[in-house]
Protein backbone atom coordinates (compact mmCIF):
# COMPACT_ATOMS: atom_id res chain seq x y z
CA UNK A 1 0.00 0.00 0.00
CA UNK A 2 3.09 2.05 -0.76
CA UNK A 3 2.32 2.78 -4.51
CA UNK A 4 1.10 5.86 -6.60
CA UNK A 5 -2.29 4.78 -7.13
CA UNK A 6 -5.04 6.19 -5.02
CA UNK A 7 -2.74 6.35 -1.54
CA UNK A 8 -4.73 9.14 -0.33
CA UNK A 9 -7.73 7.05 -0.32
CA UNK A 10 -5.64 4.13 1.26
CA UNK A 11 -4.65 6.25 4.18
CA UNK A 12 -7.20 7.74 4.62
CA UNK A 13 -9.29 4.14 4.69
CA UNK A 14 -6.40 2.41 6.78
CA UNK A 15 -6.17 5.80 8.99
CA UNK A 16 -9.71 5.67 10.10
CA UNK A 17 -9.10 1.52 10.62
CA UNK A 18 -6.59 2.61 13.47
CA UNK A 19 -3.47 1.50 11.23
CA UNK A 20 -1.42 4.38 11.20
CA UNK A 21 1.95 3.60 12.07
CA UNK A 22 4.51 0.63 11.08
CA UNK A 23 2.74 -2.85 11.68
CA UNK A 24 2.86 -5.89 9.82
CA UNK A 25 0.47 -5.35 7.31
CA UNK A 26 -2.10 -2.97 5.76
CA UNK A 27 0.17 0.50 6.55
CA UNK A 28 0.51 2.92 3.98
CA UNK A 29 3.73 4.92 5.33
CA UNK A 30 3.79 8.78 5.11
CA UNK A 31 4.01 9.52 1.60
CA UNK A 32 4.15 7.29 -1.36
CA UNK A 33 7.27 5.29 -1.94
CA UNK A 34 8.47 6.15 1.34
CA UNK A 35 9.94 2.45 2.47
CA UNK A 36 12.69 0.92 0.90
CA UNK A 37 11.03 -1.99 -0.23
CA UNK A 38 8.31 -0.28 -2.33
CA UNK A 39 11.26 2.12 -3.72
CA UNK A 40 13.02 -1.12 -5.13
CA UNK A 41 10.08 -2.21 -6.72
CA UNK A 42 9.29 0.67 -8.63
CA UNK A 43 12.29 1.46 -9.77
CA UNK A 44 12.65 -2.59 -10.90
CA UNK A 45 9.89 -2.07 -13.15
CA UNK A 46 10.61 0.94 -14.44
CA UNK A 47 13.73 0.04 -15.38
CA UNK A 48 11.55 -3.45 -17.19
CA UNK A 49 9.64 -3.60 -19.66
CA UNK A 50 7.11 -6.42 -18.67
CA UNK A 51 4.13 -7.49 -20.10
CA UNK A 52 2.31 -8.40 -16.98
CA UNK A 53 2.69 -8.21 -13.52
CA UNK A 54 1.82 -10.26 -10.53
CA UNK A 55 2.04 -9.59 -6.72
CA UNK A 56 1.53 -12.00 -3.93
CA UNK A 57 -0.19 -11.81 -0.29
CA UNK A 58 -1.23 -14.68 2.02
CA UNK A 59 -4.60 -15.17 2.82
CA UNK A 60 -7.84 -15.89 1.06
CA UNK A 61 -7.02 -18.06 -1.80
CA UNK A 62 -8.11 -15.23 -5.17
CA UNK A 63 -6.90 -13.70 -7.51
CA UNK A 64 -7.79 -9.66 -7.86
CA UNK A 65 -7.56 -8.61 -11.54
CA UNK A 66 -8.57 -5.01 -11.88
CA UNK A 67 -8.20 -1.42 -10.44
CA UNK A 68 -10.94 0.80 -10.46
CA UNK A 69 -11.65 1.50 -13.91
CA UNK A 70 -8.07 -0.13 -15.00
CA UNK A 71 -8.64 -3.70 -16.65
CA UNK A 72 -7.17 -4.06 -20.12
CA UNK A 73 -8.43 -6.03 -22.54
CA UNK A 74 -6.90 -9.68 -21.74
CA UNK A 75 -6.82 -9.19 -17.97
CA UNK A 76 -10.00 -11.09 -17.80
CA UNK A 77 -9.30 -13.67 -19.93
CA UNK A 78 -5.36 -14.37 -18.37
CA UNK A 79 -7.11 -13.99 -14.85
CA UNK A 80 -9.68 -16.54 -15.51
CA UNK A 81 -7.04 -19.13 -16.82
CA UNK A 82 -4.99 -18.37 -13.75
CA UNK A 83 -8.20 -18.82 -11.44
CA UNK A 84 -8.58 -22.37 -13.25
CA UNK A 85 -5.28 -23.68 -12.86
CA UNK A 86 -5.14 -22.55 -8.90
CA UNK A 87 -8.86 -23.38 -8.35
CA UNK A 88 -8.78 -19.62 -6.56
CA UNK A 89 -11.25 -17.36 -7.17
CA UNK A 90 -11.06 -14.58 -10.02
CA UNK A 91 -12.54 -11.89 -8.31
CA UNK A 92 -12.30 -7.75 -7.29
CA UNK A 93 -10.43 -6.34 -4.56
CA UNK A 94 -12.74 -5.44 -1.59
CA UNK A 95 -12.93 -1.58 -1.54
CA UNK A 96 -10.99 -0.82 1.49
CA UNK A 97 -7.97 -2.59 0.12
CA UNK A 98 -8.48 -1.66 -3.36
CA UNK A 99 -5.46 1.37 -3.26
CA UNK A 100 -1.92 1.60 -3.29
CA UNK A 101 -1.09 -1.70 -4.17
CA UNK A 102 1.59 -2.58 -6.45
CA UNK A 103 -1.32 -4.23 -8.84
CA UNK A 104 -3.19 -0.78 -8.93
CA UNK A 105 0.12 1.45 -9.89
CA UNK A 106 1.07 -1.11 -12.45
CA UNK A 107 -2.66 -1.27 -13.93
CA UNK A 108 -2.72 2.48 -13.71
CA UNK A 109 0.56 3.42 -15.08
CA UNK A 110 1.22 0.64 -17.92
CA UNK A 111 -2.53 -0.27 -18.64
CA UNK A 112 -1.37 -3.83 -18.58
CA UNK A 113 -2.52 -7.25 -17.20
CA UNK A 114 -1.45 -7.29 -13.46
CA UNK A 115 -3.02 -9.28 -10.91
CA UNK A 116 -2.93 -10.43 -7.17
CA UNK A 117 -3.02 -13.06 -5.66
CA UNK A 118 -4.36 -13.41 -2.39
CA UNK A 119 -2.62 -17.34 -1.71
CA UNK A 120 -3.45 -20.02 1.17
CA UNK A 121 -6.26 -20.24 3.69
CA UNK A 122 -6.63 -17.94 6.56
CA UNK A 123 -4.93 -15.14 8.14
CA UNK A 124 -1.23 -13.75 7.61
CA UNK A 125 1.45 -15.16 8.82
CA UNK A 126 0.10 -18.58 7.27
CA UNK A 127 1.77 -21.49 8.89
CA UNK A 128 4.52 -23.42 7.17
CA UNK A 129 2.29 -26.72 6.60
CA UNK A 130 0.55 -24.88 4.03
CA UNK A 131 3.46 -24.30 1.75
CA UNK A 132 3.21 -27.19 -0.19
CA UNK A 133 -0.79 -26.72 -1.49
CA UNK A 134 0.35 -22.89 -1.66
CA UNK A 135 3.16 -24.12 -4.37
CA UNK A 136 1.08 -26.85 -6.21
CA UNK A 137 -2.22 -24.21 -6.45
CA UNK A 138 0.56 -21.39 -7.65
CA UNK A 139 2.74 -22.81 -10.17
CA UNK A 140 -0.16 -22.73 -12.75
CA UNK A 141 -0.35 -19.23 -12.01
CA UNK A 142 3.14 -18.04 -12.50
CA UNK A 143 3.22 -20.84 -15.86
CA UNK A 144 0.49 -18.75 -17.66
CA UNK A 145 2.06 -15.34 -16.73
CA UNK A 146 5.16 -16.14 -18.12
CA UNK A 147 3.76 -16.82 -21.29
CA UNK A 148 1.97 -14.05 -21.84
Amino acid sequence: MQFPAGWEFAKKIKYSQGVNKPAPKDYVGEKPLSQPEAIALYKFTLEHNFELAISYHTQGKEIYWQYQKYAPINSYNIGTKMAEASGYKLTNVPYESSFAGYKDWFLQNYRRPSYTVEAGIGESPLPLSQFNQIYNDNIGILIIGAAV
